[in-house]
């Protein structure tokens, strides 16, 4: 077995569905209520942040403003603190001196309870120049909407969330869509997420993932799902890292199936990985646009692990000029001149990956109202398993170009079990494997191992894998059969229980690839990996 890589990986079993429960009547302020996000300081303005630093603090701390106050000298103070992804937002006096700000991130790092320390950098949309309007839609037709809607336009119960500008909900192509408890603003913090005049991005952003369609009013959206406003970017689109993280918090809290982020920044930031992995946990398929300068890097929050990453194709399928491209892409989807919703009642066209990324989200919806029972998992895989190969590179197309009609007319769950089919036994050919190592679950989401194992039986029948671990810890392991890489929410099989002992068995029929993870929940030492082939 070969050892791949060594990242975090966490998740944790949720039901989406207990939050919707009476979802018709829940306030703004009492989804807020429960979010975990501690109010700023009033005289903190909204928007981007040049002065600010974002603080991670350790999970098993109660108080997290409370350690990061203890953590920061007097020249800087704690401006805000989310007690659910464990972060604060330290704010230094706006005439500080450059060493005086090195003096801070020196002191804050020392201290036992921060496991990390990053600018609150301002995240943007993703979008390219305004078209002119017209009044064709080529995406839905694309994509085979047509196809898909005989079976499903989307329910109301599957909520996609869209972290922006703010969604004009009372438009007349989107107020049919709108969810009940409209969104959130975490700009002004008055619960109203109305997008200010002018500022277009979100509205266009939701009306492609949901606008009301065959209503006879404007143009149709992807899919007729539930539309929730989380306004986090301003009138120029862009907002800080401390508000995206809340507002993706926010979303996972409020009970969203979906959550689209046509915004985006490059690098890689904590804060953003930790929100990110809190909403994939809570079981939110997370959507992300590429970014739009050509390159070959993926933007975060795209680029994590736990986001659909996905780039633009044109009308007619070919990669658009402007998409990023790179070994996160997972799908592609229309971006080029898509007609959409805008503010004052309007539409426009606009191009993007900002306006690729909704369209996956609304098939995703779709999808998730054919077959309300998916995973979050299992719907991301449907998706790739679905998707239309464009013949592009991988690193352009991902999976494939998202495929509206394939997703929602093929089944996830085929029976493909032959009741009077006897089970093939495995015989006495057998190839052992093993590798040892040693982690750290201690930290804030606990370290990982992962490795690879190609097959080596004549007519492979089964593996088993063991794992034997330290005691006085909780280890567990994840695989994968078809050589993508395992995580804690992306796997073929698991072995998840209490303590470090555990076991899988998986059937083999001589074409798989085998990867493994190892992931340390808490406690620390080493561990052996054992792995058994067996042959027919």
């Amino acid at each position: 077995m070969t050892q791949n890589d060594h990242p975090d990986d966490p998740a944790r079993a949720y039901d989406r569905r207990s939050i919707l429960t009476g979802a018709g009547s829940i306030g703004i302020g009492s989804v807020i209520g429960s979010s975990g996000v501690v109010t700023a300081t009033p005289s903190r303005e909204p928007g981007p942040k040049d002065d600010e630093l974002i603080l991670g603090i350790s999970p098993s701390a109660t108080d997290v403003a409370g350690e990061a106050r203890a953590a920061v000298p007097g020249n800087a103070d704690v401006v805000h603190a989310n007690e659910s992804i464990h972060y604060a937002v330290v704010s230094f006096p706006s005439d500080a001196p450059a060493h005086a700000r090195e003096d801070v991130i020196d002191a804050v790092t020392r201290s036992p309870a921060v496991e990390y320390a990053e600018p609150n950098v301002t995240v943007a949309s993703l979008l390219k120049p305004n078209d002119p309007y017209y009044d064709f839609q080529h995406a839905p037709k694309q994509i085979g909407c047509e196809t898909a809607w005989e079976t499903t336009r989307g329910s109301e119960d599957v909520v996609i969330a869209v972290v922006d500008q703010g969604i004009q909900y009372d438009h007349p192509a989107l107020e049919a869509t709108v969810d009940d408890r409209i969104g959130t603003d975490l700009l002004d913090a008055d619960d109203d997420p109305y997008p200010a005049s002018g500022a277009d991005h979100g509205t266009h952003v939701g009306g492609i993932a949901a606008g009301g369609s065959d209503d006879g009013t404007g143009h149709a959206g992807i899919s007729d799902c539930s539309l929730l406003s989380v306004r986090a970017l301003n009138e120029n689109g862009v907002g800080s890292l401390s508000d995206i993280a809340d507002a993706i918090q926010w979303a996972a809290d409020a009970g969203a199936d979906i959550v689209n982020l046509s915004l985006g920044v490059d690098g890689s930031y904590d804060t953003l990985t930790a929100a990110c992995e809190y909403a994939a946990d809570h079981g939110v398929l997370l959507v992300g646009a590429a970014g739009n300068d050509g390159s070959d890097r993926v933007y975060s929050p795209a680029a994590e692990d736990s986001v659909v990453a996905v780039s633009a194709v044109d009308s007619d399928d070919s990669l658009a000029s402007f998409s990023n491209t790179g070994s996160a892409i997972e799908l592609a989807a229309p971006g080029s001149r898509l007609v959409s919703s805008v503010t004052g009642d309007e539409y426009a066209r606009m191009s993007g990956t900002s306006m690729a990324a909704p369209v996956v989200a609304g098939v995703a919806g779709l999808v998730l109202s054919a077959y309300p029972d998916l995973s979050r998992t299992e719907l991301r895989e449907h998706l790739r398993a679905t998707a239309a190969d464009l013949g592009l590179r991988d690193t352009q197309q991902g999976y494939g170009r998202v495929d509206a009609a394939a997703a929602v007319e093929t089944d996830p769950f085929p029976d493909e079990s032959d009741p009077d089919e006897e089970p093939g036994e495995c015989g006495d050919e057998a190839i052992t494997a093993s590798a040892s190592g040693s982690l750290d679950g201690s930290g804030w989401w606990g370290e990982s191992d992962r490795y690879s194992y190609s097959l080596n039986t004549a007519t492979p029948c089964s593996a088993t894998i063991t794992l034997e671990g330290p005691a006085n810890a909780d280890f567990d392991l994840y695989v994968t059969t078809d050589g993508s890489k395992p995580t804690r929410w992306e796997h073929d099989a698991s072995s998840a229980g209490a303590g470090t002992s555990e076991s899988i068995t998986v059937p083999l029929e001589g074409d798989e690839e085998i990867r493994l993870q190892v992931h340390a929940v808490s406690g620390s030492g080493e561990y052996t990996l054992r792995l058994e082939e067996r042959g027919r």
